[in-house]
């Protein structure tokens, strides 16, 4: 069958109604389900975003497959209909193509790589990656898409303090001569680190090392953003890396990949914007915001 399953893990029936406040499904649904015709799955698909309001949930599924959430994303880079973000609130990595630039994506069985002016995306997609969203289905607009990985999967290193990690044996951009240095914002979501050359700033953070991003980052700013190495940001699903140069504070994001360090809201310890709460089964891997 090619109709999946809307189990987010939230697996508790509402006593009046008697549907799942994960789901939407009744009870005599989830236990029948993998019996069920395609044509079944369908219909029971068909109601949930209605059942899920009436319940006051928020957070649904969508029915996508692996190959459909493959295809949604291949679409909305190469027609640049949106973009997409990687990190946790405060610590971010945004990839979208710029005005006027090309963009190439590949595909290769679960390994979704793609590349623009000043940025690259990798994605590891697979059957437990599910695909959210928050937006109401009678939405006109295009609704935002949280794309979630099963905490199980996670093997995301934490660190708590400026590491430095050597060779990024994974970069998909070139940086020749360069060591990675995990920043330490110490998230089990995502990462923010930096691949830098020999120079001031990686003697800043070398000094520093072991330091929390906080304590370190009166020390480390300045160079950084003197030498703007290229940034790396992980989670669950896969890095993006940005290249290019850090704007001052008070100035405008560049057209294109870029990145926002902003320990003011880093410190809300939030992985997603409010009103975005994931079931606890599942980390944030990626969130797609259309364009407007």
């Amino acid at each position: 069958m090619t109709i999946t399953s809307p189990c987010t893990g939230v697996c508790k029936l509402d006593d009046a109604t008697g549907w799942c406040f994960g789901c939407g499904r009744s009870g005599h649904e989830i236990t029948k389900w993998r019996t069920y015709s395609e044509t079944s799955r369908t219909q029971v698909w068909s109601e949930i975003p209605d059942r899920l309001r009436r319940l006051g949930v928020t957070c649904r599924r969508l029915p996508w497959t692996a190959d459909e959430t493959c295809k949604f994303i291949v679409q909305t880079l190469e027609q640049g209909l949106g973009t997409w973000v990687m990190g946790v609130v405060g610590a971010v990595a945004e990839f979208t193509r710029p005005s006027g630039a090309k963009i190439d994506v590949a595909v290769q069985d679960d390994d979704l790589v793609a590349w623009t002016q000043n940025g690259a995306m990798r994605m590891k997609l697979g059957d437990d990656v599910r695909a959210l969203t928050f937006d109401p289905p009678e939405l006109d607009a295009a609704p935002r898409i949280v794309l979630a990985v099963k905490s199980e999967r996670s093997h995301l290193p934490v660190a708590d303090g400026i590491a430095n990690l050597g060779e990024d044996t994974n970069a998909l951009l070139n940086d020749p001569e360069t060591q990675l240095f995990d920043l330490g914002i110490g998230r089990k979501e995502a990462r923010f680190c930096v691949r830098v050359q020999d120079g001031n700033a990686r003697t800043a953070l070398k000094q520093i090392a072991h330091s929390s991003f906080l304590e370190a980052l009166p020390h480390i700013g300045p160079t950084l953003v003197a030498e703007s190495p290229t940034r790396v940001i992980e989670t669950v699903l896969g890095r993006i890396e940005v290249q290019g140069t850090i704007p001052p504070p008070d100035a405008r994001s560049p057209d294109g990949p870029h990145t926002h360090l902003l320990p003011d809201h880093l410190i809300c310890n939030r992985s997603l914007p409010v009103g975005m709460e994931l079931p606890r089964a599942y980390l944030p891997g990626a969130i797609f915001y259309p364009a407007v």
